[in-house]
């Protein structure tokens, strides 16, 4: 079982850990350190355990938001995923129908009346080309 050593507020520790573990604890330690170093710029010179279990108490601080954050994050989740599937099981509406009304006589009027001149100039020029 290696041991590390690690720095926490200024103090060395001898820390043992699980082979392979090395890189977690130096990381984690840093953590500490990181909060040791705001107290002892904050405070001064404490004790080591009250320094100790200030840091701690922060870092728990901080975790406790975060996981506060992610059960938010995952009520969200499910709350999405549930409203994801009620929208999946619910049946499509039916198409809505659309009735077109009767073309009014004046429209269908003009529209013969177009089709008749456009009749009379094919055959207009259909007279000057054959003749």
């Amino acid at each position: 079982m290696p041991e590390v050593q690690i720095l926490i507020g200024g103090r060395k520790f001898s820390v043992a850990c699980q082979d392979g573990e090395e890189d977690y604890l130096h990381s984690a330690a840093k953590m500490l350190d990181d909060e040791a170093q705001v107290l002892s710029d904050q405070i001064g010179r404490m004790p080591e355990s009250r320094m100790l279990l200030m840091a701690g108490l922060l870092l728990a601080d901080k975790t406790a938001a975060v996981e506060d954050k992610i059960r938010t994050v995952e009520t969200r989740l499910a709350e999405t995923e549930a409203e994801l599937a009620r929208l999946r099981d619910t049946p499509a509406p039916p198409p809505e129908r659309i009735e077109v009304p009767v073309v009014p006589e004046a429209v269908t009027d003009t529209l013969a009346e177009l089709a008749a001149r456009a009749e009379a100039l094919a055959a207009a020029i259909e007279e000057k080309t054959a003749g």
